[in-house]
């Protein structure tokens, strides 16, 4: 672990050092939209006399115009603006570098793709009505999830009662209670979600030496925060921690001072936080403000894979350890995966996205590898067919070989711990490096 903070004992530490400015970007953006379907014309069949009539009819007649295929459609809402805006835009040109690869090469099952979305202003009040629209209204082909477990949560309803396939993306145990039976994750937690997610945070906590005794947990009031801090919450108990605070903070909140001053006053030796990218960012400023320090700090914390993030921070993250689910480290170099970046990276700065696209744009790529393959193999769009190919196959993407279990949840966990360490100023080249982020455990990465 000497690894972990330079140190040649097995301890990883976090001190919060004095904020770096932050700059904020405009992150707004103008969602694509779809008119209704134009109503059909109702067709009269006409009986001729004589076959030679008919023969002399078509003669007389313009030939018609040959139609050009359908496109399958495919329907699904966005965070084009609002908190989850940085990483929902990054999906975006992800999936429109699939369809523009696809499309050049004649379309799937000969027909072109076309992505149909709305921009749900990264609020779960939007979800429902974006779905009955693209499924009502717009007659899509086939839906997916936006991105994080706060927007795809309310948008299960709307799919199970269509009978939909849903593959859903970066969503933590969404499907835990429904059960639904075409439901799959693109989220390496294998078929026990919650608890996977920290599990290796915790694993970590107990290399520590000293060994830690005790733990604070902290989360968002929202569905993605509540899954994992249950997770956690089962964890640091299972590895003989004790609770000294457990709390939960309204997704609306400003001011995380008063937050984190609670927590510092229990002097936990772990810190485990739940946090999406606007919380994260919060938390780890009022953390420096304060200067907090403890053995281990981080976990859930959403959105410091983010550029925006990174760059935002800087050396605020030193010392952070969180759950991952790709970075560019040797180990983790599927095939494709790099060409694939290479090829989004050249057009995302035009786009005004995430210039790196660690995070999402792997993942989001890969889904629609997934759907692709699904597609060509069973020769259709077929929702049942579909949801049976996804069930008993293997998939090859560029995040690597990917099956599913129960509940629609990977076969099999692959969640990384990393670490950031030797963060200098705010400069984004620094995060291309594998010294920067470490990946810690598990020990075949």
């Amino acid at each position: 672990m000497s690894a972990v903070c330079g140190r040649t004992h097995r301890q990883a530490t976090y001190a919060a050092t004095p904020p770096p400015a932050i700059l904020l970007g405009n992150t707004g953006a103008k969602p694509r939209t779809r008119g209704k379907p134009s109503m059909r014309p109702t067709v009269t069949r006409r009986r001729f006399v004589a076959a030679s009539s008919a023969a002399l009819t078509a003669a007389s007649l313009p030939a018609a115009p040959i139609r050009a295929a359908e496109p399958i459609r495919i329907g699904f809402a966005e965070s084009l603006t609002g908190g989850l805006a940085a990483v929902g835009k990054s999906g975006i040109l992800a999936m429109n570098i699939w369809a523009d690869e696809v499309n050049a090469k004649g379309g799937l099952l000969g027909r072109p793709v076309k992505l149909v979305f709305y921009d749900s202003q990264s609020n779960p009040a939007n979800i429902p009505g974006i779905y009955v629209k693209l499924l009502d209204v717009d007659h899509v082909d086939l839906v997916i999830s936006s991105y994080a477990t706060n927007m795809t949560a309310p948008a299960m309803p709307i799919v199970m009662g269509h009978n939909k396939l849903f593959v859903s993306l970066f969503c933590l145990a969404v499907n835990s209670q429904f059960h639904y039976p075409r439901y799959f994750s693109m989220l390496p937690t294998g078929p026990d979600p919650k608890h996977a997610f920290s599990a290796g945070f915790f694993d970590l906590a107990m290399t520590l030496s000293p060994k830690p005794q005790t733990v604070a947990i902290v989360a968002a009031d929202a569905e993605f925060a509540r899954n994992a801090s249950d997770g956690a919450r089962d964890n640091a108990k299972a590895a003989g921690l004790r609770i000294v605070y457990d709390g939960n903070y309204p997704p609306t909140t400003a001011d995380y001072t008063p937050i984190v001053r609670a927590v510092r006053a229990t002097n936990p030796d772990v810190i485990y936080v739940a946090s999406y990218p606007p919380d994260t960012a919060g938390i780890l400023r009022a953390s420096s403000e304060i200067g907090l320090h403890t053995q281990l700090f981080g976990g859930g914390m959403v959105g410091v894979a983010t550029s925006a993030l990174k760059t935002q921070l800087g050396p605020l993250l030193n010392g952070v350890v969180v759950q991952q689910n790709w970075v560019p480290a040797p180990t983790l170099q599927f095939p494709g995966v790099l060409d694939f970046l290479k090829r989004y990276q050249a057009k995302a700065v035009s786009e005004g996205v995430d210039p790196l696209g660690y995070f999402l744009p792997p993942w989001a790529y890969a889904r629609m590898q997934m759907i692709q393959q699904a597609v060509e193999a069973t020769g259709g769009i077929d929702d049942a067919r579909l949801a049976d190919y996804f069930r008993a196959n293997t998939f090859k993407t560029v995040i690597g070989d990917v099956a599913f279990s129960i509940d629609g949840e990977w076969s099999k966990p692959r969640m990384i711990v990393t670490q950031f360490q030797g963060i200098k100023g705010n400069d984004l080249d620094q995060f291309k490096r594998p010294d920067i982020e470490v990946v810690l455990i598990p020990a075949e990465f």
